[in-house]
């Protein structure tokens, strides 16, 4: 790749477009072209898809990044997508063929998620998930300012059931075709650190950050380490 990429940054569950503030005024220090998709979390197929609709509307390379579920859905999204140079997990989910979000969650002790979260059914069928108010600070930003932890309270966007429950369904993960970087706190609530390493381990990352003391909200709580992770991404992707 000789061209600037574009980076799409896609956010997860509990989370919206807007957590990516603090990176995206760093990559445009850098003058690196950026998209904050909107991730609908309503279903992983769907959520795919809808990037992959993006990414048709970018005329230059792609580096995706992915925070939590949004893993789940950049790997999705990114196989056999000849466009798409680089992977950036940040505390994200890299799931293989059938795996969910949910079941990788549980592999490995650690998550408190499950306990910080209230269900109500949707109008479509099925549930749909949101952290509890008194339990969001502490579950997933527990270093993240009072103040600015309860902004992202007030604006975390819910997420389907569908969504946590489904399985990866591409035959091939986008991991394995495409080079990898992995960012992630130790102190991560939702994903247990155990997890993160095995994913970066298993696919084969170019290279592995783990922030100590940092939570789940990493892309709020520490912007120029994950902006770092991208960087190297970037220039390890592009040839002069």
């Amino acid at each position: 790749m000789t061209e600037q990429p574009t980076i799409v940054l896609v956010h997860g569950a509990f989370a919206e477009s807007a957590s990516w503030s603090g990176v995206i005024e760093r990559l445009h220090d850098r003058h690196l072209e950026v998209v904050a998709l909107a991730n609908p979390l309503r279903g992983l197929p769907s959520d795919a898809a809808y990037l992959r609709d993006v990414l048709a509307t970018i005329d230059t390379p792609v580096i995706l990044v992915g925070h939590s579920y949004g893993g789940m859905v950049i790997t999705a999204a990114a196989a056999g997508h000849d466009k798409v140079a680089g992977l950036v997990y940040v505390c994200g989910f890299a799931p293989a063929p059938g795996e969910s979000a949910l079941e990788l969650a549980n592999r490995f002790p650690g998550s408190t998620l499950g306990e910080a979260l209230t269900a109500y059914p949707i109008s479509q069928g099925g549930n749909e998930f949101a952290i509890r108010p008194k339990a969001f600070h502490l579950q997933f930003a527990a270093d993240v300012p009072k103040n600015r932890a309860a902004v992202m309270r007030a604006t975390q966007r819910p997420v389907t059931e569908i969504a946590l429950t489904t399985g990866l369904h591409t035959s091939t993960p986008a991991w394995q075709e495409i080079p990898s970087w992995f960012v992630f706190g130790d102190a991560d609530l939702n994903i247990p650190v155990a997890l993160h390493r095995f994913m970066a381990h298993r696919a084969n990352a170019k290279a592995t950050h783990e922030v100590p003391g940092a939570s789940h909200a990493l892309s709020v709580s520490q912007p120029d380490v994950v902006t770092a992770s991208i960087l190297t991404a970037v220039q390890t992707t592009t040839r002069p």
